[in-house]
């Protein structure tokens, strides 16, 4: 293949790539045009989040992902969460988020630990999809080696098939 085939083939792949980028867009939300209740005042704000709504935002607070079994795809469910960190990690260019990846005991030591990775990078390929920033974002497997349950049960194997989102700086 000559020179300028191998250009215009890279060329073409660059264009694609950038052309296939996803871009979110918030809009405000729409006024409402309901006249007969009275509500209560409340402080305007700049609708960015802060260190303080880790902790009340009920978005926020959910930082655990559960998976199916052998399964590393993100569950519909869980998406409107991965939405709520993104926007979190684009308010705050400062924090920063580890993603634990974890499994159940079935399996090799050495098979749950890359099933954990790739858990913890399609939670991090959502929150970039998200408008996430990857610089922001640290995976880490831990495999079957954490479990939060020690049963072996489906119950049990459930609640360890998992990845914990850690801000490890807010």
């Amino acid at each position: 293949m000559n020179t300028t085939t191998r250009v215009l083939i890279a060329a073409a792949l660059c264009v694609a790539v950038v052309g296939c980028s996803k871009k979110v867009k918030e809009e405000p939300p729409a006024p409402s045009t309901d006249t007969g209740t009275v509500t209560q005042p409340q402080q305007p704000t700049s609708g960015a989040f802060g260190p303080e709504d880790l902790d009340s935002d009920a978005c926020l607070r959910q930082r655990v992902v559960y998976f199916d079994f052998d399964q590393d795809a993100l569950r519909p469910e869980f998406q409107s969460i991965m939405g709520c960190h993104a926007k979190y990690l684009r308010d705050r260019p400062s924090s920063r988020i580890t993603l634990e990846g974890n499994a159940d005991e079935r399996g090799s030591r050495e098979y749950n630990l890359g099933l954990g990775e790739r858990r913890g990078n399609a939670v991090s390929s959502a929150l970039q999809a998200n408008g996430g920033n990857g610089a922001q974002l640290t995976v880490v497997s831990y495999g079957e080696e954490r479990p939060t349950c020690t049963e072996s049960s489906e119950d049990c194997w459930a609640r360890n098939r998992r990845v914990e989102i850690v801000y490890t700086a807010r």
